[in-house]
């Protein structure tokens, strides 16, 4: 099983400093949640029902009904390779590796390639990328997404678009086309872990033609959600006040956490985290993560590439002990 980020307790116990006493900046989570609203008793003795709402406020929200809802967009990472037969896939790289990890492990081979347009360009029957990027921030315009499914279509070929982090800054989205006559072979993953700051409700959604959908729900069978998140969800994706406000909130803070940090070196930036680093140097990326863990600040470091990420911090006491250890590193 791949790490991710949130170890705090495995960090407390490897640098002898108290669960308490951390700053978790390893996850790329809104540290503003969305405030979750009572829920009632009920939800917690009945089942779950699909006509409760929670689809037509996806519909809405993402602008696009030809969705799937599932228990995070992990769940369909983990099953989408299994309904297609063995094949070369080509995958913008770094990324998120639960996606590698799940097609080889489901008998696909992976072609990494650095760039969108080297991948589209090597012939393979799908391609896969994350947009925004995690851990690089890298974000491909709307344009050339849609040219690239384009690309593959006039072959046969799928494009799949995880837009876990794509929220706050949603002009480069692709979701509402995933499925349509446009993009019938795009197909998106959408999360309520990173924006909304709700990850542990594990709601995510699916967004493509009903020839992938439909086998994808019988493979996931019924109740994928609980009621609970259900309900929470629900009113997430229709509050669309809370939403504006947080998108203005998640991008200046973005702004302001890159400006912060880049004495560090180059600093990429989303509207959730910013990635410091480039020089593919594991040396380097266990230097700089260790340097902030012995402050007990939790980062996510990507040693392969030479990759620190930083989500970022809530509190204000958060944001000056952050400050600190920049102005500790920059000075050693």
């Amino acid at each position: 099983m791949l790490e991710h980020g949130g170890r705090l307790r495995q960090a407390s116990h490897d640098y002898g400093i108290p669960l308490e006493s951390w700053v978790d900046l390893s996850t790329g989570i809104n540290p503003d949640a969305y405030p979750v609203p009572p829920i009632d008793p009920v939800a917690w003795l009945r089942l779950p029902e699909d006509n409760d709402g929670l689809e037509a406020a996806a519909a809405a929200y993402y602008g696009n009904p030809r969705l799937l809802a599932l228990s995070g967009s992990q769940a369909a990472i983990q099953s989408l390779p299994k309904l297609f037969k063995p094949m070369v896939l080509a995958c913008v790289s770094p990324l998120y590796e639960e996606h590698p990890h799940a097609w080889e492990t489901a008998g696909h081979r992976l072609r990494r390639l650095p760039s969108l347009a080297r991948a589209v360009s090597v012939v393979t029957p799908a391609v896969l990328l994350c947009n925004p990027n995690n851990p690089t921030a890298d974000c491909q315009p709307k344009e050339v997404i849609l040219d690239a499914a384009a690309q593959l279509r006039r072959r046969g070929g799928w494009l799949i678009v995880d837009e876990a982090f794509a929220d706050a800054e949603p002009e480069n989205t692709v979701a509402a086309l995933a499925g349509s006559e446009e993009a019938p072979n795009m197909i998106v993953l959408r999360s309520l872990g990173k924006f909304f700051g709700l990850a542990g409700a594990r709601v995510g959604f699916v967004f493509g033609a009903a020839e992938k959908l439909d086998p994808l729900r019988e493979m996931l069978g019924p109740w994928a959600i609980a009621h609970p998140a259900r309900v929470v969800a629900r009113a997430a994706l229709a509050d669309t006040a809370w939403q504006a406000a947080a998108r203005m909130r998640l991008i200046s803070a973005s702004q302001r956490l890159a400006d912060l940090l880049a004495p560090l070196g180059t600093v990429r930036r989303t509207a959730l985290f910013c990635t410091v680093g480039g020089s593919d140097s594991p040396l380097a990326a266990s230097a700089l993560a260790g340097h902030f863990a012995r402050r007990g600040i939790l980062v996510r470091r990507f040693d392969a590439h030479g990759l620190v990420r930083f989500g970022l911090p809530g509190r204000d006491e958060e944001w000056q002990r952050l400050t600190a250890a920049v102005a500790e590193w920059s000075s050693s």
